[in-house]
């Protein structure tokens, strides 16, 4: 009787996502003496890596990417003729570097980061028409938003206010300088999208409960 083999006590798999019969074939390429045989072993291990990653084919240049994937299962340790420079291991060692987390929160959460950071864009322009249209666009969105995390009214003023106010008051904006949306159009499209939202998971549900009367 065969003894069962856990996973817990085999090797340790570098790529998971290939599985344990790929790695034993990269194992085995590494064994094969006679070069060019080894070319068309690693060349056919390629090909089906490819096959089990279809996903890969949407990356850029994917064929570069397996061949990296393959000198990484082989441990850096293969001998074959790669179309692409042999990766170093060091290369994947390197931690990416650190991202910045934005620092302090919204003073108005409802307009999140983005629309402060139009804000200040629209104080740097210096050309008097591109920043009325961009205040316009900013002022709109603003009331956008408002609406949908609010309530069901706002008065264009206080959209002005809080453009002075997140602006430390380089942007001063009298209401005739902006052509506000209707409220009632922005809450008549709000709720149309809600209501979209809503029929696609009902439809969806729907579907499922007939999927399972079948059975």
């Amino acid at each position: 009787m065969t003894d069962l083999e856990y996973n817990s006590t085999r090797p340790h798999l570098s790529l998971p996502e290939y599985g344990r019969n790929v790695q034993k074939m990269v194992n085995f390429c590494k064994t094969v003496e006679d070069r060019e045989e080894r070319n068309k072993v690693a060349s056919a291990i390629i090909n089906l890596m490819g096959q089990l990653n279809p996903h890969l084919r949407d990356v850029e240049d994917y064929t570069h990417k397996l061949w990296d994937h393959l000198y990484i299962m082989a441990d850096f340790d293969l001998d074959v003729e790669s179309p692409y420079p042999v990766p170093a291991r060091e290369t994947f060692q390197e931690r990416p570097e650190r991202i910045p987390y934005p620092a302090g929160r919204p003073k108005y959460g409802h307009y999140g980061k983005a629309v402060q950071d139009l804000i200040k864009k629209a104080c740097e322009i210096e050309n008097p028409d591109e920043k009325k249209y961009l205040v316009n666009l900013i002022a709109n969105l603003m009331k956008r938003f408002y609406l949908t995390w609010n309530r069901d009214s706002v008065r264009d003023e206080v959209i002005l206010a809080h453009i002075e106010e997140l602006s430390d008051g380089k942007l001063k904006v009298s209401p005739e300088e902006v052509q506000f949306a209707a409220t009632s159009d922005i809450i008549s499209s709000n709720r149309k999208v809600k209501r979209k939202m809503g029929s696609k998971g009902g439809s969806k549900k729907g579907k499922n409960s007939n999927r399972r009367r079948r059975y």
